[in-house]
């Protein structure tokens, strides 16, 4: 998945947004998938391992089919573009900017994903069942939207897209999923999944937009890394944020509480969820304005 972006110049969004639309797509078989295997079949244990069964098989052609990118040797070499880290770039306001963007962008871009089914079951009394297709849908709409994403950045400017993926995606969180009734909490589903998988389609390519396809492999390999610590702490805080419950009770100090203490405390998760979003949106504005100030040009297509 990372080395696309070096293949590919003129329609680079348009190909990273149908390698990634496959994440969705994965989603919409798993979810409902993952649900059945859990409750009504091999319990726990064996669904991990059937994951990891299906996983072998279908990752392992995958892992042999890549071929070295363009230039791959020099950087290999530690010539221009080597995939060691200049500490040059690392001084740069651009990427300061993306790896607080990256960091807290993966934090508050997941947290729907886990929340979701609860969400629906404990506040708003859909059955597990319900829950589990509603995050489904969610995840097929997001497929559809990586590639339409990659498609309108290809044409209008990828960071432009980015900005508006994000922020856009920061808003419906706080206008759309908080306190919601049982149709905002759908729109809602459609509309995050239209939204959200804008920054993971397009981010890669503004990599190299932003730095260069020289500096991509060392670039890419570190703000992933932040990506990656961003995931690992979001969802977890928010857990912390939202205590243990269950269908409709929620555990204070193993003391049951009413719905509307469920209510205020997913609201509460919500807070936080679009906050991680609305700072991973300035952040990647900032990028965009630091971008065009170090370039010495603004253009509108970027």
């Amino acid at each position: 998945m990372s080395l696309a972006p070096c293949f590919f110049d003129q329609h680079r969004g348009f190909a990273m947004g149908i390698i990634l639309s496959g994440n969705g797509v994965g989603g919409v078989v798993l979810a409902p998938m993952v649900q059945t295997l859990l409750t009504r079949r091999v319990g726990a244990p064996w669904t991990l391992r059937i994951l990891g069964f299906m996983t072998l098989v279908l990752m392992t052609p995958v892992a042999l089919v890549p071929r070295q990118p363009p230039g791959f040797e020099a950087r290999r070499r530690g010539g221009p573009g080597s995939t060691r880290l200049n500490l040059n770039l690392v001084k740069r306001g651009t990427f300061l900017a993306q790896a607080i963007g990256c960091f807290l962008q993966a934090a508050g871009n997941i947290v729907p994903l886990f929340y979701l089914n609860s969400f629906s079951t404990s506040v708003l009394k859909y059955s597990s069942s319900t829950g589990s297709l509603l995050l489904a849908l969610n995840n097929g709409i997001n497929s559809v939207a990586r590639i339409v994403m990659g498609i309108l950045a290809d044409r209008v400017g990828r960071q432009n897209t980015l900005i508006v993926s994000v922020l856009l995606s920061s808003l419906s969180v706080f206008a759309l999923w908080y306190n919601a009734s049982q149709a905002r909490f759908i729109t809602f589903v459609v509309f995050y999944g239209i939204l959200a998988g804008g920054y993971n389609a397009l981010l890669p390519t503004t990599i190299t937009e932003v730095y260069g396809v020289q500096n991509y492999d060392a670039v890419n390999g570190s703000i992933y890394f932040l990506r990656g610590l961003g995931a690992i702490a979001g969802p977890p805080i928010a857990g912390v944020i939202l205590g243990t419950h269950s269908r409709g009770i929620l555990s204070v100090s193993g003391v049951g509480v009413g719905l509307g203490v469920i209510k205020k405390k997913y609201n509460d998760l919500i807070v936080y969820d679009g906050v991680l979003l609305v700072g991973a949106s300035i952040c990647v504005a900032y990028v965009r304005w630091c971008d065009a100030k170090e370039k010495g040009i603004w253009k509108w297509k970027a």
